[in-house]
């Protein structure tokens, strides 16, 4: 090893025993006649050799008197402890050694010719100011710490690096001024410790070589392979999206290699997903789990055994195969030995991940050689477990992040009862990208589920639309043409006269019908004339500006004009969707209890909702067409409730509306598809599509042969077009009546064929209402309204 002469130092390093040598000085006089000897001894083989004292920077030196240099270290290095002392006196700071101890000197002979040691976290950026400190604290008496632990990595003869921290005994150092030394003061230390990175500054309070460093260091060496790959690994594992890295996974392996002190282990991993007792693969560059054997994911159940099943599920503790063969053998061919066996796996050992004794998943230790992996060195695994249960819980909050922030960036919200099938295809997603691959979210299907749909609509909302709409606009030219009528008496202008003429067209127009253009018509007449006229009105004249602000003052920033009759139609709209919403959301909970499916609302002129049942929604549940049958007996009763909720309400709206409730009834599964660009599910197929076209114009509907719409007010309409289907509705009014949600007055009709579909009939039951949750007084629509009105 050579000494880096060129690194410009405030230290001039020479080597010398004189501090050493002036122990010996002392016990040449101690009464101890042994010591004294020994003293006299080692004094006597250094005489001839000045220099030693001296001290000399021509390291040629250390090999010219490398004899009498041992013996003059014979004391700090005892060949008692040579085979195991890890031991090297040497120059601070720099990686030239001599007399060193056997154990280094055969540690370095295991690392390879080409092996060059350096000390692993050296600072050469501020090797300077690192040297000063010591300057610093030595002859200044300023102390400062700049400790750091310093640590060599050296391979083993297996080719596992080991670790070993290097502890510094500096005794037998002297710092020794030179001329170019300078006098400093607290004024310039306060103004070195504000500057650390100033390097300038530096030199110019201790310039290079003003110093000199004369004497030798004692470097004592630990095995600390285990804390290093400890800390190595609670390291790597700190930090966010290290699976995507390539050079994670290689990293890992080496470290858990050093820990083990085995060359040839690999580790694997498989994650756990405890809704369906499946282990699962986990997506990164490099990770692999050799239980898996490739696979995406395998029910815990085919992949172990009992025995390895109650340790890691139940107990919580690793499970270490020593002899893979011998157990595939004696277990005739089961898992987890089939699939490590298959892989030429001779010993392994699985650890499981777990938090509070569920489990997340399982940390895979593999060998090729047999017993290489046991019960024994598992105990490693202690002090590293914790770190990896702490990182794994971190990640799979962190996925659960990622995968939310996907499926809401890629199809909005998702209901509850799908959102396990939307994390498979974002686990999916998020592997293609990890592994260089152009991600694609698919869409997703449901196959074979059932569908329900039911709405409850307000009773001719165009028409109370259009009336309230009407209202305003009649008042908003009664008071136009009251402001302009004042005008004409005033000024006697033909123009204001013209302009009455036209709002009072625009009035008869309105009394007769609503139509779309004519409010327009209205709107951009207001806008484009009659407010210039009355913007010059203000000026013009005190009274009329009275007159104008009065008009202007009820009109609606939003609408910019009259809202008033359409508000109240708004807010009384708005108000029973929300209450009627917000009962069937409460409902949908107890429903969802039931039996997991798919489940969407929306409001309109009212409250519609989708049901999807079946078993490819159910996910890990058994679907039975006894649950489709409880879900339309469910969906009966709330369609039942919501009528009471609103006709509850109904008193207390501005406007007083009255609604109708329609249940479809189709028996046929179909297929259910994920439309990304719509961010919606719509049935899939074209056969599947008469279902759509049924929902879409069914309210609209006639009974055959007559005038009559279907959907009535105090009744519920269950429309179906089996007979099967009718016999079932039958016997769940039948036993609703008894609980008292319907009357006797019952019939089924016959509907008017739909474009593109016929055959279809409705029975049609009529509702008892209750006035309040304690009453159990009940009415039909016609006695509900009689009581409302008194």
């Amino acid at each position: 090893m050579e000494q880096n002469y060129q690194t410009e130092s405030p230290m001039l390093h020479l080597v010398s025993f004189n501090k050493l040598m002036q122990h010996y000085d002392e016990q040449l006089k101690s009464k101890d006649k042994y010591l004294a000897a020994r003293a006299k001894y080692v004094l006597d083989a250094q005489a001839p050799f000045p220099e030693l004292r001296k001290g000399f920077s021509d390291i040629g030196l250390l090999n010219k008197h490398k004899d009498v240099i041992s013996t003059i270290l014979s004391d700090t290095f005892s060949p008692v402890l040579t085979k195991n002392e890890i031991k090297t006196a040497s120059v601070p700071y720099e990686n030239l050694f001599f007399n060193s101890s056997e154990r280094f000197q055969s540690i370095l002979a295991d690392a390879g010719d080409g092996f060059e040691l350096q000390i692993r976290n050296m600072p050469t950026n501020v090797d300077y100011i690192m040297r000063c400190t010591v300057v610093l604290s030595f002859y200044y008496g300023f102390k400062l710490d700049f400790k750091r632990p310093l640590f060599y990595d050296i391979p083993d003869a297996n080719g596992v690096m080991r670790h070993y921290r290097i502890l510094y005994n500096a005794d037998f150092m002297e710092i020794v001024p030179t001329e170019k030394a300078k006098e400093l003061s607290q004024a310039d230390v306060d103004e070195l410790l504000e500057n650390f990175d100033n390097v300038e500054l530096w030199k110019e309070k201790i310039p290079p070589n003003s110093f000199i460093s004369k004497g030798f260091v004692i470097s004592n060496m630990f095995d600390v392979t285990a804390e290093h790959s400890i800390s190595e690994i609670k390291s790597t594992l700190i930090g966010s999206n290290k699976r995507a890295n390539e050079d994670f996974m290689d990293g890992f392996q080496e470290t858990f290699r050093s820990l083990f002190n085995l060359r040839k282990i690999n580790v694997g991993f498989a994650g756990y997903d405890s809704n369906t007792n499946r282990f699962l693969k986990i997506y990164g560059k490099g990770i692999e789990s050799y239980i898996l054997k490739g696979k995406d994911m395998e029910s815990c159940d085919q992949m172990l055994c009992s025995y390895s099943h109650e340790k890691l599920f139940k107990e919580n503790t690793y499970f270490a195969i020593s002899n893979v063969e011998k157990y595939f053998k004696r277990s005739n061919g089961e898992q987890p030995y089939k699939n490590l066996h298959e892989q030429g796996i001779k010993s392994a050992i699985l650890a499981p991940i777990a938090s509070d004794g569920n489990l997340l998943g399982v940390l895979e230790l593999v060998s090729t050689t047999v017993n290489e992996l046991n019960s024994i060195n598992a105990n490693k695994l202690e002090d590293v477990m914790p770190f990896i249960i702490s990182a794994v819980l971190r990640s799979i909050e962190e996925e659960e992040n990622l995968i939310d922030a996907i499926i809401q960036h890629e199809c909005t919200t998702v209901h509850s009862s799908v959102y396990w099938k939307f994390q498979e295809e974002a686990k999916r997603f998020m592997a293609d990208e990890l592994e260089g691959n152009q991600p694609v979210f698919k869409e997703i299907v449901f196959k074979d589920v059932y569908p329900l749909y039911g709405q409850i609509d307000i009773k001719e909302s165009s028409k109370h639309r259009n009336l309230s709409i009407q209202r305003d606009l009649m008042i908003q030219l009664s008071e136009i043409n009251g402001v302009l009528t004042e005008a004409f008496k005033k000024f006697k202008l033909p123009i204001y006269e013209e302009l009455m003429f036209r709002v009072d067209t625009y009035l008869e127009e309105v009394k007769e019908a609503l139509y779309t253009h004519t409010e327009q018509a209205v709107f951009d007449f207001v806008k484009e004339e009659i407010a210039p006229v009355f913007k010059h009105l203000i000026q013009e004249d005190k009274e009329l500006k009275a007159l104008v602000e009065n008009y202007e003052s009820q009109i609606d920033e939003g609408t910019e004009s009259y809202y008033d009759h359409r508000r109240n139609y708004d807010n009384s709209v708005m108000e029973s969707n929300m209450q009627l919403a917000a009962l069937l959301d409460k409902k949908q909970v107890e429903a969802q209890e039931m039996f997991p499916h798919y489940f969407e609302r929306y409001k309109t002129d009212g409250v519609e909702h989708n049901m999807y049942i079946g078993s490819s929604i159910a996910n890990d549940r058994n679907f039975s067409e006894l649950y489709l049958s409880n879900l339309r007996l469910w969906q009966l009763q709330v369609m039942c409730d919501m009528e009471n909720k609103y006709y509850a309400l109904k008193p207390k709206l501005p406007v007083k509306l009255d609604v109708a409730s329609l249940i479809l009834v189709y028996s046929t599964s179909l297929a259910i598809r994920f439309r990304m660009d719509e961010k919606r599910f719509d049935v899939d197929g074209t056969y599947n599509a008469r279902y759509e076209i049924i929902k879409k114009r069914i309210d609209k509907s006639y009974i055959k042969g007559t005038n009559e719409r279907l959907t009535q007010k105090g009744k519920l309409s269950i429309v179906y077009s089996q007979r099967k289907d009718e016999r079932e509705y039958m016997r769940y009014i039948k036993f609703l009546k008894a609980k008292g949600y319907f009357t006797n007055n019952i019939e089924v009709v016959e509907l008017e064929g739909l474009q593109g579909v016929t055959g279809l009939k409705a029975i049609r039951a009529e509702i008892l209402y209750t006035k309040d949750t304690k009453s159990e007084r009940t009415y039909t629509y016609q006695d509900l309204m009689e009581e409302l009105k008194s």
